[in-house]
């Protein structure tokens, strides 16, 4: 059997974390087994579907690289298949128009909840010989069976039963035509032959409704693996603060797509040990058997560490085109500066993200003021005479880092003072900050000119 598995956003907002991690297991289950993955966009919630989420559906699959054999397919497109398989449901009496208003299944609804019932449909159309009421728009419904239950072995779950009789008719077309979910995705996953459905367990419920649908097509039916949810790390429901917000937002954060991608498949999923790993090994690794029952936690320390791991062995080059954006925005002009690369490999073991890659360079592009506390710390009267003689010092040397260490070395022996007591100062006159990495590497970057006219300019900072 080749394996084929899908994913099937509705494009009412982004795609989300919790999304993106069940595309993520289908995929990769479908690489796994050298089958196929499809997309299908299910859009047939009119009033919220827009074409800025599919869009942004779209552009976060691509970002991760969750690519797809087929599709996008959507289902407003497919209204016709939808209405085929209705005509025949109802031609073999497996389904029947209701005329129940809006107002008469709330009220419905009411006198269920209390009684102490569970709320549900009552079946009032079912078999009824009534005079259809003028002028309404009927809905259609499944006739569920009435008797027996539903079994099936969940992949993640495990063996999942549930009585028909805990089950209602529900409804398989709305008065306008347009299909339900329970009802689009049964005929989508049969027509597009999905082997495996893999879905996050909100739609444990759905599945007995579902598979009793395809029995009374006499369809066969998909394996079945439902996700746990991932939550905050307080163990609540996943907010915005606590990282609910859409893939495409981590990428202007300034995290690395394989990254993130790593620390999806760790959400709930494991091999062994392993915390940083290759798609390819993913691939290779993954089974549905490996997936937690339990909810995922959303760690952010967590996915910091490992986008600083991807940091740290990302080619420079690429590094720097993803740094420009962040630069540019923070108004410094790359091109009056050295070499990025060179930048980003000075400083990419000392941040987590491409967004703190950039703020850490920053002052290699334009000169940062620094606060009048560092001033009154680091720029002082004693430390002035020996800055002075140190541009004196870097006028005439070889522009090296060796040499510039040499010529900070000196200076400090021969005022008799330890090294920070140069350092500080000369890091707080060329970059406005006391946090950078060795200053004379920073120096060998930033050039000799830049570094005396920055110096020359502080001079006058200095306390007397």
């Amino acid at each position: 059997m080749m394996v084929r598995t899908r994913f099937a956003p509705s494009p009412t907002g982004y795609l989300h974390i919790g999304g993106a991690r069940t595309a993520l297991f289908s995929w990769a289950y479908a690489r796994k087994h050298g089958g196929k993955f499809i997309l299908r966009i299910e859009d047939t919630d009119l009033e919220r579907s827009t074409q800025q989420s599919m869009q942004a559906i779209l552009d976060g699959m691509a970002w991760l690289g969750l690519d797809y054999d087929e599709g996008p397919f959507y289902q407003m497109q497919r209204l016709a298949r939808y209405h085929e398989i209705a005509e025949q449901l109802l031609q073999n009496n497996q389904a029947y128009h209701c005329y129940a208003s809006k107002e008469e299944l709330e009220e419905m609804r009411e006198q269920q909840l209390a009684a102490g019932l569970k709320p549900r449909y009552d079946g009032r159309w079912r078999d009824s010989k009534k005079t259809p009421p003028a002028g309404v728009k009927p809905v259609l419904r499944f006739k569920n069976p009435l008797e027996g239950h539903v079994a099936f072995n969940d992949q993640i779950k495990g063996r999942i039963t549930v009585a028909n009789n805990e089950l209602d008719d529900l409804v398989l077309l709305r008065g306008d035509g347009v299909p339900t979910y329970n009802f689009s995705v049964v005929i989508d996953d049969l027509d597009m032959n999905i082997s495996h459905v893999i879905r996050g367990d909100d739609h444990v419920n759905n599945t007995p409704r579902q598979i009793n649908i395809l029995k009374a097509l006499n369809a066969p039916l998909p394996e079945y693996a439902h996700v746990p949810m991932i939550l905050g790390a307080n163990g609540e429901r996943l907010s915005k603060r606590h990282g609910a917000v859409s893939v495409i937002q981590y990428r202007e954060d300034g995290y690395l797509p394989e990254a993130l991608l790593n620390y999806l498949a760790r959400l709930g999923w494991s091999h062994g040990d392993e915390e940083i790993f290759s798609r390819e090994q993913l691939v290779e690794w993954f089974d549905l058997s490996a997936i937690s029952r339990s909810p995922a936690k959303f760690n952010p320390e967590k996915l910091h560490w490992i986008n600083q791991q991807y940091l740290k062995k990302t080619d420079n080059a690429r590094l720097a085109e993803l740094v420009v954006p962040f630069l540019e925005k923070d108004e410094c002009h790359i091109t009056d500066g050295p070499d990025l690369a060179l930048i980003v490999d000075l400083l990419k073991e000392r941040v987590n993200t491409i967004e703190e890659l950039a703020d850490a360079a920053v002052y290699f592009y334009r000169p940062l003021e620094p606060t009048a506390e560092l001033k009154a710390q680091h720029l002082t009267a004693e430390a002035k005479p020996i800055l002075v003689g140190l541009i004196e010092k870097f006028s005439h040397i070889n522009w090296t880092r060796e040499s510039i260490h040499h010529e900070i070395k000196t200076a400090a022996k021969n005022h008799d003072v330890k090294l920070p007591k140069i350092a500080m100062p000369l890091r707080v006159m060329v970059t406005g900050e006391v946090h950078t990495p060795s200053i004379d590497a920073v120096l060998e970057l930033l050039g000799r000119e830049e570094t005396l006219t920055r110096m020359n300019s502080r001079l006058s900072s200095f306390s007397d």
